[in-house]
């Protein structure tokens, strides 16, 4: 988890950053450290009560552990702790921040694009959905049914209309039922989802800029989970295409704190217009008088904002640039890669019954069973057991429809069937994925050993 190098390497940063405030008169902030020790040892036992997130055998949701540099960088800059609504409050961070949007701009071929970094992929949704309604204010949202529920809920505290269209057998956007909301002409804006977050399906980007063509929309790319794959020189032919064109989308949405290697919470709204930041205007007297700069908190719903988010990002970017070709893009093809070795893995098993191949690092598999309902019972049993063995997966539940064609022999006995799913996000799960599988038998085998005894 930690080790004596890290401590030291923060404990240096300590040291310089303070030496930049000796003209100051001395001033320490006071605190019981015996108390405090003692409120420590009781967090850290408390915390003991977690699942092993940063672990290899960890192949649930989608929690990846930030890179040393990002945990360093956030806690170094936590002795100053500067809020990035304004300049005033932040200007290191705030500059550094800025920084940041021009080189994830960079990652989608936009050179100026306005943006900012917000606590997560929801309230950077909601900003885009919010620019959505305020430039199309009596249109419709659309997403896929297999989009993050988030854009309905945002659509519905903005006060816009919202529809979902169903999703192809491939967990995408079936593009035949959106022309058909198209025709109806009061779709204001489409949300492409670049890597939806149950299968990591990618929504066809290429063919939906073709109907904007023909039916003018916005495009609003929720790349929160799957975005910095453009950076991936191992993406499938398909979603490469549909990648290459994020560069024509309205706005995208990215969360660095899943594959961008941040802690909580990290997200970051981006338009390609800088123009849009017209629409935040606002005033505050109080707030904006140290600069002439324009302050976060001007393109920004949210105010105050952890200049910490900030430090940690520009940090890994320094260390690791977000480049196509480097060693950031290569931890990337690593997921990519170990989901893929994982899926094959499981294709000949005689416990498991993989549904669609991988497009990003998303696996999802069903447990061997003769019926719809006793396969969701034993999945549910192997997550269980495979925790016994250190061994910890996700749930996720889905209408027997979009199953259907991997299971040709599994009576359907229910409308839902829950499967067992897993994000090989680490890049470490490419050299652990024997161990995942061979633990996931033996979970497995001990499940109907035991239901056969019965």
């Amino acid at each position: 988890m930690s080790n004596a190098t890290e401590i030291e390497l923060l404990k240096a940063a300590l040291e310089t950053l303070e030496n930049g405030f000796t003209d100051l008169p001395g001033f320490e902030q006071d605190f019981d450290a015996d108390a405090a020790a003692e409120v420590l040892q009781t967090v850290a036992l408390r915390m003991q009560d977690n699942y092993p997130y940063f672990h290899p055998q960890y192949a649930g949701q989608m929690l990846k552990p930030p890179h040393p540099i990002a945990r360093l960088a956030y806690a170094l800059s936590l002795w100053i702790n500067p809020n990035n609504h304004a300049i005033d409050g932040g200007r290191a961070s705030s500059a550094m921040e800025k920084e940041c949007i021009v080189e994830l701009g960079a990652m989608f071929g936009w050179a100026a694009p306005l943006g900012h970094l917000t606590g997560g992929g929801t309230m950077a949704n909601l900003e885009a959905l919010w620019v959505a309604g305020r430039l199309h204010p009596d249109k419709r949202i659309v997403a896929s049914a297999q989009a993050h529920y988030t854009h309905s809920r945002i659509s519905d505290v903005l006060g816009l209309a919202f529809t979902d269209v169903p999703s192809d057998d491939d967990a995408r956007m079936d593009l035949a039922a959106l022309e058909v909301l198209l025709q109806e002409g009061d779709v204001g804006t489409v949300v492409a989802t670049m890597g939806n977050t149950g299968f990591g399906a990618v929504d066809q980007l290429a063919d939906l800029i073709e109907l904007q063509s023909k039916y003018n929309f916005r495009i609003h790319a929720d790349a929160a989970y799957g975005g910095y794959f453009t950076l991936a020189n191992t993406l499938n032919e398909q979603a490469r295409a549909h990648y290459a064109r994020l560069a024509d989308v309205d706005s995208i949405v990215i969360d660095p704190h899943k594959h961008g290697l941040q802690p909580y919470g990290c997200g970051c709204v981006l338009f390609q217009d800088p123009a849009v930041g017209q629409l935040y205007d606002h005033g505050s007297p109080y707030t904006y008088f140290s600069s002439g700069d324009m302050h976060l908190g001007e393109i920004s719903l949210e105010c105050s904002r952890p200049g910490a988010a900030a430090v940690a990002l520009w940090a890994t970017q320094q260390l690791l640039p977000p480049v196509g070709g480097g060693k950031f893009a290569s931890g990337l093809d690593d997921c990519l890669l170990a989901a893929r070795d994982f899926w094959n893995r499981l294709r000949p098993s005689e416990y498991f019954l993989p549904l669609m191949q991988p497009e990003l690092d998303i696996v999802v598999y069903a447990v061997a069973a003769p019926d719809t309902m006793t396969a969701s019972k034993r999945a549910r049993q192997v997550f269980e057991q495979a925790a016994d063995h250190d061994l910890h997966l996700a749930l996720i539940e889905l209408p027997v429809s979009l199953a259907r064609q991997y299971l040709p022999n599994v009576v359907e006995n229910s409308k839902s069937i829950t499967c067992l799913r897993s994000v090989l996000m680490k890049p470490e799960h490419r050299e652990w994925c024997q161990r995942i599988v061979t633990l996931l038998d033996a979970s497995a085998k001990e499940i109907l050993t035991d239901s056969s005894e019965d």
